[in-house]
């Protein structure tokens, strides 16, 4: 099993539209994934159609009340399993302060739902993380085996990297040693312009420079696949289904599935040749038409004409 935390303290960057997406699109490729939402905004939980009223379990109940995992989960739809979040679990934090060992609930949760007897396990866990570093956050990393960071091609962003980056190596110095950096999505990402390949071109050298440096991040990579401005992935929340559902041919469902066969390391097809593209057409019902009736040919007798020529006069 794949533990992935998603993560990011810049909000706006992308992080439930990933967590969401890729998880949907592992489904569809018959992986079994949960998604686990960190965020007291629930916003992952509204995507995939839990309205988080506060009526229902919720990972609140897990971190403060013990519960167990399978006790909260729910289906959302094939092969794909959600543990939601609300508006109480902002109150987590502050109920956790004199909780000895409150950044590793969580870890212990999944630890005793892979136990013999338990649920069947899954392929993937993806925890989509609200925006900060306190202990719902710190509870996901030192729960992961994995970190991915989407990342707006800006600089403010990029900016923001660098202390993002310092919080993993603290997590995997002290709580999870495990813990690594696979990589970056970039998402929103417009290759238009001059300053979102900039940004690529820094942000890969940065991470190149870290080869063979005892951190998290020494293997960390830019994602091949970039996450295109795409205005179906924004409309797709409101309806509380992942683009695939939504809007399955859009560009931004065609690079989650991209982004999909990168974590699951296959290969995209290569088309050699030209693309053939088949495409439906309606064909009108027969009409009966009826039969051409040719005309009888109809020989007409030659007309003789006599000319009378005068003799000529000597």
């Amino acid at each position: 099993m794949r533990t992935i935390a998603v993560i990011n303290q810049k909000g706006g960057v992308g992080k439930t539209t990933t967590t969401v997406n890729l998880a949907a699109a592992l489904a569809l490729a018959g992986k079994r994934v949960c998604v686990i939402d960190m965020d007291p905004q629930a916003h992952a939980s509204t995507h995939l159609g839990a309205e988080p009223d506060g009526t229902l379990p919720s990972l609140y109940d897990v971190l403060v009340s013990n519960k167990p995992l399978a006790a909260v989960r729910r289906m959302v739809g094939d092969n794909l399993s959600l543990i939601p979040s609300d508006i109480n679990l902002a109150a987590a934090e502050v109920e956790l302060a004199g909780i000895v060992g409150r950044e590793v609930i969580l870890r212990e949760a999944l630890a005793a739902d892979e136990r013999p007897g338990s649920s069947a396990p899954f392929d993937y866990v993806l925890m989509d993380c609200g925006p900060s570093l306190g202990v719902l956050t710190l509870n996901a990393l030192a729960a992961a085996d994995e970190v991915f960071i989407p990342l707006q091609p800006h600089f403010l962003a990029l900016h923001g990297l660098s202390k993002l980056l310092e919080t993993t190596a603290l997590v995997a110095r002290r709580i999870n040693p495990k813990l690594t950096v696979t990589g970056v999505v970039v998402c929103l990402y417009d290759a238009a312009t001059k300053l979102a390949q900039e940004v690529v071109t820094d942000l890969t050298a940065f991470l190149a420079q870290s080869r063979g440096a005892s951190v998290p991040w020494a293997n960390a990579k830019v994602f091949g696949t970039k996450i295109r401005r795409n205005i179906k992935l924004a409309e797709c929340p409101s309806f509380g289904k992942s683009v695939f559902g939504y809007a399955p041919k859009s560009s931004g469902a065609a690079d989650y599935a991209a982004l999909a066969n990168e974590v699951l390391g296959v290969s995209a097809p290569v088309v050699v040749g030209p693309l053939k593209i088949s495409v439906p057409v309606e064909v009108p019902p027969a009409v009966d038409v009826p039969p051409v009736i040719e005309a009888p040919v109809v020989e007409l007798p030659a007309r003789q004409t006599t000319v009378e020529v005068e003799p000529a006069v000597a």
